[in-house]
């Protein structure tokens, strides 16, 4: 070691230092998936403001049902998909390994579950739609089941990412956890 007065160390050219520079692959890819996950977060927080406003507005009745139609049942427990991805964030700052692994299953109870019962729920009238050109239910002049499927689409893909790159940070940080158990 050398101190800013004294001379080098023996038998090193000062060249030895690029070794130390280097993040370990691991922490990197944590970082890296964190950034993705929290752009899918506010995503996802985009569409859940969207569904959010359709529910308050028709509840509240600020406007026509004509304008904004009432909300289709699926909708209802799809409010509670926001708690996996809060759930995700706050695993964050200390990576929190219980707190992603619960955001991951209930992301799939929460979002994926009442996106499928939705798609089911609305097929009957997505059906009619399509053989006969019949809408019932419109949000500003479209087709309530038209745009809700389009909603549904976005938020599947977000929801499927968030999974996905949320099991690949999972396993980033059992790399590091085990790294450290083999160093003890």
């Amino acid at each position: 070691m050398a101190s800013r007065a004294g001379p080098r160390a023996s038998g090193t050219d000062g060249s030895d230092f690029q070794h130390r520079e280097r993040v370990a692959n691991h922490y990197q890819m944590s970082v890296s998936l964190k950034n993705e996950i929290k752009k899918l977060t506010y995503a996802h927080i985009l569409l859940w403001v969207l569904i959010a406003a359709q529910i308050g507005v028709a509840h509240l009745k600020l406007v026509s049902h004509s304008l904004v139609a009432m909300p289709y049942q699926w909708e209802y427990p799809y409010m509670l998909s926001i708690i996996p991805s809060l759930l995700g964030l706050f695993s964050f700052p200390r990576n929190n390994i219980s707190y992603l692994v619960i955001s991951m299953i209930s992301a799939g109870l929460f979002s994926i579950a009442p996106l499928i019962y939705g798609s089911m729920e609305m097929f009957p009238m997505a059906q009619q739609l399509y053989r006969h050109g019949k809408a019932y239910r419109f949000i500003f002049g479209f087709s309530a089941v038209s745009v809700l499927y389009l909603v549904m689409v976005v938020a599947v893909q977000v929801h499927g990412w968030q999974i996905y790159y949320s099991k690949k940070l999972l396993d980033s940080w059992f790399t590091s956890t085990q790294e450290k158990k083999k160093k003890n």
